[in-house]
């Protein structure tokens, strides 16, 4: 049983998603040990009380520097014990020795076709806003391993998304949740909890 822990700091869709796809069996072989927020008072963390699973917050503004901040990020995720990090709209830049104690061990999901519209600044509402104002015709999402990089770990999976016509950010974002992101970071963790990928070399193989 592959223990997950999922690190977020908005509302918590992708969370929801992969809590659904576990309670419906899509993703087997998982327990959900517990969700982490750099906010107190962001609904994701009522998302997983409603669900059961234990819920913390852990913001660097409660801390006087950062390097203490990470100190006390890593100490609580090991709190855990989880056999992978899930970042799931966790807006918060992940401490190297959490990077390397996890290794291979933490994934994200990005709104963005990786290497499009992605590193320091592309977070959020901003990776659609900058999407339109290139004027791309189709975009997307990436689940991938988490390295020393911004968005540069092995990339897990991908699915492109059609960018319409009148498409406004907000829009454009609900899509990419829908048909991209909801679907393709509940795959990623079922395909690693049950050992059908695996990193060799920095490229991830699929069983």
């Amino acid at each position: 049983m592959l223990r997950v822990m999922v690190l977020v700091s908005g509302g918590g869709t992708n969370l929801q998603a992969i809590i659904d796809a576990v309670e419906a069996g899509s993703v087997t072989n998982v327990k959900l040990v517990g969700v982490l927020s750099n906010n107190k008072t962001v609904k994701s963390l009522e998302r997983a009380r409603n669900a059961g699973i234990p819920a913390v917050s852990l913001s660097p503004k409660d801390f006087a520097d950062r390097a203490s901040f990470n100190d006390a990020l890593l100490a609580k995720v090991d709190e855990f014990e989880p056999d992978l990090i899930v970042l799931a709209g966790f807006l918060v830049a992940i401490p190297e020795a959490m990077v390397h104690k996890y290794s291979n061990r933490i994934i994200n999901i990005h709104p963005s076709l990786i290497p499009s519209f992605c590193g320091v600044g592309y977070y959020g509402l901003k990776v659609h806003e900058k999407a339109l104002e290139r004027g791309v015709k189709v975009t997307g999402a990436t689940v991938h391993f988490v390295n020393e990089g911004m968005d540069e770990g092995p990339i897990i999976a991908q699915k492109a998304v059609a960018v319409e016509e009148d498409d406004t950010a907000e829009v454009l974002q609900r899509r990419v949740m829908e048909q991209a992101e909801w679907i393709l970071l509940p795959k990623a963790i079922d395909d690693i909890a049950n050992d059908r990928i695996q990193v060799v070399d920095g490229k991830v193989l699929k069983k």
